[in-house]
């Protein structure tokens, strides 16, 4: 099963993987996405957030 990860040294803090699923992302402490759930939110909304991120920061891992 796949789930997604964050790339702390590419995410810019932009927050719209958090709006978009704010079930399976969080901002950590250094204003960083993070996942707190990675079956959060359903997975048509956590490929909106991953396709919305500008830096590329989220992705699937197996």
């Amino acid at each position: 099963m796949a789930i997604p990860v964050v790339a702390p040294d590419l995410c810019t803090g932009c927050e719209l993987c958090v709006d978009i699923a704010p079930n399976t992302f969080q901002m950590n402490e250094e204003g960083i996405c993070e996942v707190i759930d990675p079956e959060g939110d359903d997975e048509d909304a956590i490929q909106e957030a991953i396709d919305s991120c500008p830096s590329e920061a989220i992705s699937w891992e197996e």
